[in-house]
């Protein structure tokens, strides 16, 4: 994105913040019979509208300004999820002053003790830091060994996608002590809040406003910088960006770990909101769906992830709740619509359309004898 397109996006992320932030003082502050006034129901709703579309910007930074196409972006913000889960879990099973003081699953199960590796998150600071390192580590282990063997483009794409799926896999299994198909719910308690008061709700939905708008602000900064103008060299002709002496691997191994973080502290935000997290937001169909909402909204735009990842959750919603056996198919047909004839989606819309119009307005405005032109 060259520095003029960059501030021409500023006006638009500032609308976009001001709809956020807008959401919970109407929710707060007007009464129910206001006609602007939002439930508490479409609140968390948007909340998790709100965390799709920082999945989204996270996948834009990879694909859309990098040129990677990571098909396995839901491990990473499940992972996030996880970790903060097993604190959850685990104050849960502390609240209940009849059982053991273990999560259900592993009562079921025959567990008597905690096993070693959930013992640490009992710590709320634990939890947090393991929402960043492990999608980090995971991602710079997993970058390290694809970049240096200079594997992209398709292969890319398929090796992150055989990747989240041998993940969903094994967190399908009971013995992995992960809660299995369950996986982790019936939260109860957050930092000693109720996980689904209304305050707490509120308060949830605004961190994920504040961390959306910080990720729209960090494209928007990294696009004006040195690094961001090698990063999308690299997705233009990356032969050319080697040839002129920068060490690409270093750059796409960078990206691919900020990108895996962001999705993991999504992730974490996701969890408390929906109230569950389990295998299937590994499987390899939710990260084509976070493809489908960049593609959709405007890859490689500023705001156009946020844009996607709303507009097509909420037709997903309006969908399965009144044709729920056509949402496969209009999502599909969706994404070839977009591939076909919207290859900038929603925000290059109107700039598509002026060139349109430039292109075939001599067919509806004819040339006067005079020298004039007037409308057919």
């Amino acid at each position: 994105m060259h520095s003029s397109e960059s501030k021409k996006s500023l006006p638009g992320i500032i609308i976009v913040v001001a709809i956020m932030f807008a959401l919970p003082l109407l929710n707060a502050f007007t009464p129910e019979s206001f006609f602007l006034h939002v439930s508490d129901f479409r609140l968390n709703l948007w909340g998790k509208y709100l965390c799709y579309a920082a999945l989204a910007i996270s996948l834009n930074l990879l694909w859309g300004y990098t040129g990677l196409l990571c098909l396995g972006q839901g491990l990473f913000f499940a992972l996030g999820g996880y970790a903060l889960g097993m604190h959850l879990m685990l104050k849960t099973a502390q609240s209940e002053s009849d059982a053991s003081g273990l999560p259900d699953f592993m009562d079921f199960m025959g567990y008597t003790e905690l096993p070693a590796h959930w013992v640490p998150f009992d710590s709320f600071g634990v939890a947090v830091i393991a929402v960043m390192l492990v999608p980090g580590i995971l991602a710079g282990v997993f970058g390290f060994l694809a970049f240096r063997a200079r594997i992209k483009g398709v292969y890319f794409a398929i090796i992150t996608q055989a990747l989240t799926y041998a993940a969903c896999l094994l967190f399908f299994r009971n013995e992995f002590t992960f809660g299995g198909n369950n996986g982790f719910t019936d939260f109860k308690t957050i930092l000693g809040h109720g996980v689904f008061e209304p305050g707490t709700q509120r308060g949830l939905y605004i961190l994920t406003a504040i961390y959306v708008t910080a990720c729209m602000f960090f494209n928007w900064w990294l696009t004006r910088t040195k690094f961001g103008r090698v990063q999308q060299a690299i997705r233009d002709s990356e032969n050319r960006v080697r040839f002129s002496g920068y060490s690409t691997t270093t750059y796409k191994l960078f990206i691919f770990i900020v990108a895996g973080v962001m999705a993991g502290i999504v992730g974490a935000l996701y969890v408390p909101q929906v109230g569950i997290i389990n295998p299937t937001e590994m499987r390899p169909d939710k990260s084509l769906e976070i493809v489908v909402w960049v593609a959709v909204g405007g890859r490689a735009t500023i705001i156009g992830p946020v844009i996607g990842a709303v507009f097509v959750n909420w037709l997903k919603s309006f969908t399965t709740y009144h044709y729920p056996d056509y949402w496969l198919i209009i999502l599909g047909a969706m994404f070839v619509f977009v591939v076909l004839f919207m290859p900038n989606g929603i925000v290059g819309l109107p700039a598509q359309l002026k060139a349109l119009w430039a292109k075939h307005k001599h067919r509806f405005i004819k040339a006067e004898p005079n020298g004039d032109t007037a409308k057919a």
